[in-house]
């Protein structure tokens, strides 16, 4: 099998998602101060924080153990991407790219963990007193991979219910 008719072909889409997190998050990390804020729109504002935890700060407040088990999941998790994308033909776009971002998504923040030991964080959207949790490229990119899994799920099974018809 060829990686330009695998899935694989795919994993340039990794690579931008990655750099891009991380230009970003080295952005904020050198031009703001932890907590700084600037506002942008009424609804949102860069804000500089760190996440000690996965998504939504889950798990933030262990003793530690949480920084190494993060890691070893995003790299188990991508690893297994890695071998789906080989595994799947070029041609099965939606899923393809769902797997690239999710995979540099969730890399990206295991290299913050590594580095810093937390996943800086940046994007703070609210209305009036309620903050959507703080996040970053990386999670935009896997929740963005996440939802074209189940699109590529349902426009699967409408393909199968309309071939049992």
């Amino acid at each position: 099998m060829s990686k330009s008719k695998s899935g694989l072909s795919f994993l340039w889409l990794s690579a931008v998602a990655f750099c891009l997190d991380l230009f970003t998050k080295y952005l904020v990390v050198n031009h703001f101060e932890l907590y700084e804020s600037i506002q942008i729109l009424p609804i949102f504002n860069l804000t500089y924080v760190r996440n000690y935890g996965a998504a939504f700060s889950f798990l933030a407040d262990h003793s530690g153990w949480q920084k190494s088990f993060f890691i070893l999941l995003a790299i188990g998790i991508s690893v297994m991407l890695v071998i789906f994308l080989a595994k799947n033909k070029a041609s099965q776009r939606l899923q393809n790219t769902a797997y690239a971002l999710i995979i540099g998504g969730a890399l990206a923040n295991m290299a913050d963990r590594a580095y810093h030991g937390f996943v800086v964080d940046f994007f703070d959207f609210y209305w009036q007193q309620w903050h959507y949790p703080v996040f970053n490229v990386a999670d935009i990119a896997i929740c963005i991979g996440a939802a074209l899994l189940a699109i590529d799920a349902i426009k699967n099974n409408e393909k199968k219910t309309e071939k049992a018809q």
